[in-house]
């Protein structure tokens, strides 16, 4: 059974999270989108601190990986060190196709790598594809804060 599915967005380029945002309303898929535009305050709304105190825990990160304050790898590696976050869900998604950034994601334990196609029409049909198989396709584990 699907359920919504509540992402965190964490993307400094706000073209780029527009168009993410704007293609997951479009996918017909029931989700919500928060976005947060830099590694600090990805790690302050995951663990409810500063302006996030009443924060709802995502099910699935995306993460950029070229970010301001800490970067993504340096925010992926956090979460898995967190024993509160370590289960969550994370998808680099970066302009990044650079084996070496492939690597250090996996070897961070990321549960998938997508690169941003420059063909609009091609973003679209991934950031929909992506919402299928988050939406409906893949189970996710119980809600623990609910």
């Amino acid at each position: 059974m699907s359920r919504m599915v509540k992402f965190l967005l964490v993307e400094d380029d706000e073209d780029h999270a527009e168009l993410v945002k704007r293609n997951l309303r479009r996918a017909r898929v029931a989700n919500s989108v928060t976005h947060v535009p830099d590694g600090v305050e990805a790690l302050a709304f995951l663990r409810r601190e500063g302006n996030y105190p009443d924060a709802e825990r995502p099910d699935v990160v995306l993460l950029d990986l070229k970010l301001p304050k800490l970067d993504g790898l340096e925010v992926l590696t956090a979460i898995r060190a967190d024993d509160e976050l370590r289960d969550l869900p994370v998808v680099i998604l970066t302009t990044s196709d650079a084996e070496a950034d492939r690597e250090r994601a996996y070897e961070h334990h990321v549960n998938s790598y997508l690169v941003k196609p420059v063909d609009f029409e091609k973003f679209r049909q991934m950031v929909n594809d992506l919402s299928l198989y988050w939406g409906v396709w893949n189970v996710l584990p119980p809600r623990t804060d609910e």
